[in-house]
């Protein structure tokens, strides 16, 4: 990934996707906000304690940092699901009701997702102008959601998984991501050679690779092109926020992709 600082705001792109000069894409990062305490410094979400005018300023901030509008941002009620929302010019500035996963073919529709561990994965269509972002902690993971937004693609834009680019962002990494038996038995459930995807440690206790099992959804959806950013939240959380490295309080980064216009 390529950092970049424009105005003291810090966000991360893919060259995987910069290779595409019509898509706007980033993931941010805590730096270059107006928030302080655990939410230092460009806290993305209201409702975790954060002040809200500090809030208010950091999403401005981040458009500013993107040369998007405000206003025109996109984000959805994030549940844990793998529900996927085509969105379009009508929706610009309205939270939309749960899901995870949002799709767009239209320019100055620019989308905004939050992460705290859960992994971003974005996905564009080059052939067709279309693109897709996900919110897929381990609920959204076993169930799908980055396979569905490939199937979303597909049906309502006619997209070829072949043509597909995907990237997979900075999340919680198998290092970090000690889980439990729901979990596991989840995993389970939902993979075939599962066990690769819990890598056991010394103690005895199974981790989960988001990173492996977003990537072996995309594979198996036939896309080609995946690029993994590798970045655990945890272990970095001088750059990201991290529930399970700094709870009880944190805050979010984001994820922003659209098309300029």
């Amino acid at each position: 990934m390529i950092r970049h600082q424009p105005n003291g705001v810090a966000y991360y792109t893919f060259p995987s996707l910069d290779a595409f000069p019509e898509l706007v894409h980033g993931i941010t990062t805590r730096h270059g906000g107006a928030s302080s305490g655990p939410y230092t410094s460009l806290n993305l979400s209201k409702g975790l304690g954060d002040d809200p005018a500090a809030v208010a300023e950091n999403l401005a901030r981040t458009a500013a940092a993107f040369d998007i509008r405000r206003e025109h941002l996109v984000s959805p009620n994030q549940r844990h699901t793998a529900n996927v929302r085509r969105v379009a010019a009508a929706d610009r500035g309205i939270v939309q009701p749960n899901c995870d996963v949002l799709i767009t073919d239209e320019p100055g529709v620019p989308l905004l997702l939050r992460y705290a561990d859960c992994t971003p994965v974005l996905i564009y269509d080059p052939a067709h102008r279309a693109l897709a972002l996900i919110h897929s902690g381990w609920r959204g993971t076993v169930q799908g959601a980055t396979r569905a937004a490939v199937t979303a693609l597909t049906h309502e834009f006619d997209s070829r998984p072949a043509d597909l680019v995907a990237a997979i962002g900075p999340s919680i990494g198998p290092c970090c991501y000690e889980v439990g038996d729901e979990v596991v038995a989840a995993v389970r459930a939902a993979f075939d050679r599962a066990d690769d995807l819990l890598p056991a440690r010394p103690h005895g206790h199974r981790h989960f690779d988001l990173w492996a099992a977003n990537a072996r959804w995309l594979a198996e959806a036939g896309v080609g092109r995946v690029e993994v950013a590798g970045l655990c939240t945890a272990c970095r959380t001088d750059e990201f926020y991290s529930h399970r490295a700094e709870r009880p309080r944190t805050g979010h980064f984001g994820a922003v992709m659209g098309m300029r216009q």
